[in-house]
């Protein structure tokens, strides 16, 4: 076991500072990330009604087992006429352009806005924070991780410490900043709440989505043709057996206790 005696100086002026900043970043970037979000616009009674009905036969089709044989030939047959009737879809727009490359589409464009604005706020200050620390606290050890870590990782957690013999465990201030990046989700959400936007997994990885969520198994992309996923989504329901988690329940449960 490697033994090194680190001068108390650095949790004063390395450890707590990288910590208190990065905590301070995140509140930021949480606030600016609340003000630059464009208010999300309201769906139409057309536009709610399509999604609704998917979300009901993507129910059906994860739930039928769980009804009564003929609750579920009732409910296939309806789920299946209707989205096959085409009677929930919204109305044709006639002033529509034929043929619109969806990356023209305006809830595309808003998307791919706030995707940006996402990684913007994520990529600038982490790269700050990133140049401050190796301007400032690169070149010694800072502290010792609690756990063993392979030679691979020698590189990047021991950057600017010229040892070759020197334990892995021993890492220097690049390493306090992933382990802060990581394990401040917790403080974020103590501090900010569950639903920050500090800690949220999709703006850490700069992964804003580009499509709109319809509650269902499928993903409703900008310019997606709705008629064509409902009769996807019919013959999903077409195909549902008839198999019923409720036939014969009561003889099950009177033999079990009986």
């Amino acid at each position: 076991m490697q033994q090194l005696l680190l001068d108390p100086a650095l949790r004063n002026w390395v450890l707590l500072p990288i910590m208190f900043i990065m905590i301070l970043i995140g509140v930021l970037r949480h606030n600016a990330t609340i003000l630059l979000q464009s208010s999300p616009k309201r769906l139409t009674k057309e536009e709610i009604r399509e999604q609704r009905l998917l979300q009901r036969a993507f129910s059906f089709r994860n739930n039928a087992c769980f009804l009564l044989p003929e609750s579920i030939n009732n409910r296939k047959d309806f789920l299946v006429d209707a989205l096959r009737s085409g009677k929930y879809l919204k109305p044709a727009d006639p002033n529509a352009p034929k043929n619109l490359n969806p990356m023209m589409d305006d809830k595309t464009l808003e998307n791919l806005m706030e995707s940006m604005k996402g990684n913007m706020l994520m990529v600038v200050p982490q790269t700050i924070i990133m140049t401050w620390i190796n301007e400032f606290f690169s070149g010694f050890i800072l502290l010792k991780l609690p756990f063993p870590l392979t030679y691979q990782f020698k590189s990047i957690f021991q950057s600017g410490v010229a040892t070759q013999d020197l334990s892995i465990q021993w890492v220097s201030s690049i390493s306090w900043y992933f382990l802060n990046l990581f394990g401040l989700i917790s403080v974020y959400a103590l501090l900010l709440g569950e639903n920050n936007m500090a800690s949220n997994a999709e703006n850490e990885m700069g992964m804003a989505g580009f499509s709109i969520t319809a509650a269902t198994s499928q993903t409703i992309q900008p310019g997606q043709d709705i008629a064509k996923l409902m009769s996807s989504e019919s013959e999903n329901v077409q195909i549902i057996g008839k198999n019923s988690l409720l036939e014969d329940v009561e003889s099950r449960v009177l033999k079990q206790f009986a």
